[in-house]
């Protein structure tokens, strides 16, 4: 086997696993790799290859490559806590996939603001069968571009897989278990990878069946390809010296795994039950959104089929006839299609000429049977091998199959594939089910919105719908076909209901909500360039956090009013010397440049023991986080900072240029930093004065905060470590995540007593950490005294409308009564309440 190269399944910016606040991935329990921090809502097939497995929450994919490699791309962490949310999968288990080809998309406003983390792992869990090469750390990394290579070892120990262990009760050696899963979210990504890093170590052969599918315990893969959710059991089977030690462990392992952080429903394989009161039906969102219009219903044709063929040449030949004209077609199809639509007609092509469905019809031809009455035999039993694996999404992909089936089926009686239906503008879609290309066919500028008795949320249709922003609700039940043609109705697709034949009241108020929210679009469009103010005048800016010149382009474009944050550890990582200062200027200068006149924040460089440079001979830590870290590496290794300052010092920016220092805890920090400041001034021949800010990310530096503004131009607090140091919790500990809350009381206080002694010497406190880029935060922070927000670049438009809804007052009342709660669940509950408060008052 050759190196085969893994590109970039998202444009962001490149990690090591290390940084990843989750030891499983952090520790590579799973399998080594690197992590991305995506700037687009987006994750691509990173080469060809099989998707083995969608995960249920449709947060993780895992791909098998032709040369045997087996990656899981996880989309950022505690993701699976969203039970779907803000997810879109493109594709589904068992799909043949090309490298670019579209897999998910999710929503980077969900996401930012309620996962952990958006850092997302692409990892090889069977490392054991290859080297990786050429990793990319540290660099902005544009979708498609090579992110690492996969070189075959030339020796391995292949893993056991799909091992089957009968019943040995009397035999030494062997034993056997019943185990009920109780986690939350079933054998994902996380339990998956530490059963199989138990099994790796345990000495020991351990099976897991489940399903009626197998699996080596020692792959994490094969364990979550096994489907297991919450509640399901699972035998296990142990073969060893230690077998009954080994199970007792395991089933120790098994039943002790703690529920994820931020626990929400499981999504459900079963339909939900559904409510009619009166003239409403209650069905199952699928693409959200509002639409009114008149019913259009569209009935599904019967495609009878004879049984008898006319012989094995005939029907073979008419076969191949309608599945080259089917082929045809939707090759003609995904050629002009793009994005979810083109990514449905490679999936229908895949299945149109999958070699098992082929086989099947071909031999039911030989055995006399008709082209058609084979065709069906096939797909039907293909569908009912689909059910009955019991997995929603599967289920799902029983829907393409049926499709492709009428298609060849309406090809072999000389019908054209897709029955055309022609649409009144305003129509409302009334259907039991509808086939992907069926919507394809449709008119989709006079369709209001698709109403379903049958489908599901995760489908192909569902998905289409979505792209071309459809509103559609599924699962509605029988009761939705009693809607008359042409009635006037109502879909509330952010809420699955269907209100069937409204009064003129009701219809009038649809409209001016329907014209509402179009404008509240365009306004906040039409203001992310101007100035965010709240409602009673007080100035907030809100600014971007970046790592390269790309992400600033983004982040003007977005209406950032400057960078509030510039990671520069991007130049220092993965190289075999620190950056020279011509480098350094070189790139500084770009991303002012990009700016504009925009002000750019450069914080010096924060490494340390958890991320080690290869030039950069660090000492051993036990634990880094309280090491060297931050100010405290660069004041070890001045010439590295000494540099920086100097390249910083050169920028000619048509903006302002202010420095940061990170991990600051005392003053004495702060005036070495400003003495090698004034020297590099010198050296450089600087005349203007830069700014120098201090982040305040520990405890120490928040409570002598009125010491350090003497020394400092302004406040920037990080925080995600001032949250981790203020409750003594490891951010990567996977037991305490869900405890790890910035707006825990304790924080809040701190956040206060920093901005306290700021305005004693009139400095300026802004935040950059994570809390900044959450909208519950943002009434919460302005009512502490922060007057400046860093957020990611995407988020700027959204953070501006919420700055611009609230007032200085009922910010303050707000924080006031923040810091007289006992714990973050209190304060979130607070915020939510005032939240909805300020929504009423505003309508």
């Amino acid at each position: 086997m050759s190196r085969l190269a893994i590109v970039a399944p998202m444009t962001g910016w490149c990690a090591p696993l290390d940084e990843i606040p989750d030891p499983v991935f952090a520790q590579r329990m799973l399998g080594d790799g690197v992590a991305i921090d995506p700037t687009e809502g987006a994750l691509y097939a990173p080469c060809d290859g099989e998707v083995i497995a969608i995960a249920p929450t449709r947060h993780a994919v895992t791909l098998r490559a032709q040369n045997g490699a087996e990656l899981v791309l996880h989309v950022g962490v505690d993701t699976v806590a969203l039970a779907g949310e803000g997810f879109t999968a493109h594709t589904g288990s068992g799909a043949h996939v090309r490298a670019g080809e579209l897999l998910l998309e999710f929503d980077l406003d969900v996401l930012a603001g309620r996962a952990r983390s958006l850092l997302t792992p692409i990892i090889v869990t069977n490392g054991e069968r290859f080297e990786l090469a050429a990793m990319r750390v540290g660099y902005r990394i544009e979708r498609g571009e090579v992110l690492f290579e996969l070189i075959p070892r030339t020796t391995h120990t292949e893993p056991v897989r799909n091992v089957v262990v009968g019943t040995h009760s009397g035999t030494v050696g062997t034993a056997e278990a019943v185990i009920t899963v109780t986690h939350g979210h079933g054998v994902h990504a996380r339990p998956a990878a530490l059963i199989a890093s138990f099994a790796k170590r345990a000495g020991a052969e351990i099976t897991l069946r489940a399903h009626g599918r197998s699996a080596d315990a020692r792959s994490a893969v094969s364990l979550m390809s096994l489907g297991v959710r919450k509640n399901d059991v699972v035998q296990a089977t142990v073969r060893g010296e230690r077998a009954a030690q080994v199970l007792r462990e395991l089933q120790a392992l098994i039943t002790g795994l703690v529920d994820d952080p931020r626990p929400t429903a499981p999504v459900s394989t079963a339909t939900p039950p559904r409510e009619q009161r009166g003239d409403k039906l209650q069905g199952v969102i699928a693409s959200r959104g509002l639409a009114a219009g008149r019913a259009a219903r569209l009935h599904a044709a019967t495609i009878e089929v004879e049984e008898a063929g006319r012989g094995v040449a005939f029907e073979s030949a008419e076969l191949e006839r309608a599945r080259t004209a089917v082929r045809t077609r939707l090759e003609q199809l995904s050629r002009t299609a793009s994005g979810p639509a083109q990514a449905v007609m490679a999936a229908h092509l895949e299945f149109l000429d999958d070699c098992e469905l082929t086989a099947a019809a071909r031999g039911a031809i030989a055995s006399g049977k008709s082209a058609g009455f084979a065709w069906r035999s096939s797909v039907r039993a293909s569908v009912e091998t689909l059910r009955s694996l019991g997995d929603a999404h599967l289920v799902e992909r029983v829907d393409d199959l049926l499709d492709l089936e009428s298609q060849v089926l309406l090809t072999l009686r000389g019908d054209a594939p897709v029955a055309q239906c022609e649409l009144p503008e305003h129509s409302m879609l009334i259907a039991e089910d509808l086939k992907p290309s069926q919507f394809v066919a449709l008119d989709a500028s006079k369709l209001a919105g698709v109403c379903l008795a049958a489908g599901g949320p995760t489908s192909h249709v569902a998905i289409l719908a979505a792209a071309v922003g459809v509103p559609m609700v599924v699962a509605f039940g029988p009761s939705l076909l009693d809607v008359q043609e042409g009635e006037w109705v109502v879909l509330d697709a952010d809420h699955g209901t269907l209100k069937i034949a409204p009064d003129a009241h009701a219809r009038a108020a649809v409209e001016q909500t329907l014209a509402a929210r179009e404008q509240r679009r365009r306004d906040e469009r039409a203001a992310a360039h101007r100035d965010a103010r709240t409602a009673d005048g007080t100035r907030i800016e809100v600014f971007s956090n970046l790592g390269a010149a790309v992400e600033a382009q983004l982040a003007v474009a977005q209406g950032a009013e400057g960078c509030g944050l510039l990671r520069t550890e991007f130049l220092f990582l993965d190289r075999e010397r620190a950056p020279s200062e011509e480098e350094q200027l070189q790139v500084y200068q770009t991303i002012a440049d990009a700016l504009g006149a925009r002000p750019l924040i450069l914080r010096t460089l924060d490494i340390g023991g958890d991320k080690p440079l290869a030039y950069l001979s660090l000492p051993p830590e036990p634990n880094p986080a309280l090491g060297l870290r931050g100010v405290r590496t660069s004041l070890w290794r001045p010439d590295l900072l000494r540099t920086q300052l100097r390249a910083a010092l050169r920028v000619r920016a048509a903006g302002e240029l202010r420095l940061l220092l990170p991990m600051i805890t005392d003053v004495a920090e702060v005036r070495a930093v400003r003495r090698m400041l004034e020297e590099a001034a010198r050296e450089v021949g600087s005349a203007g004065a830069v700014q120098l800010g201090a982040m305040i990310e520990t405890p120490a530096s928040a409570l002598l905060a009125e010491r350090i503004a003497r020394e400092v131009d302004f406040f920037s607090i990080g925080t995600n470590d001032l949250t981790q140091y203020t409750l003594a919790m490891d951010r990567g500990h996977q037991e305490l995540a869900h405890r790890i809350d910035a707006l825990h009381p304790a924080v809040l206080q701190l956040i206060a007593t920093a901005v306290a002694g700021a305005e004693k010497h009139q400095r300026l406190v802004a935040v950059c950490g994570g809390l900044a880029s959450d909208p519950a935060a943002t009434a919460l922070l302005i009512g502490l005294g922060v007057r400046e927000l860093s957020v990611v670049p995407m988020l700027v438009p959204h953070i501006k409308s919420v700055v611009r809804s609230l007032t200085l007052a009922s910010s303050r009342e707000l924080a006031a009564q923040a810091l007289e709660l006992e714990n973050a669940e209190a304060v979130r509950a607070l915020v939510n309440r005032h939240v909805t408060v300020e929504s009423e008052t505003a309508s």
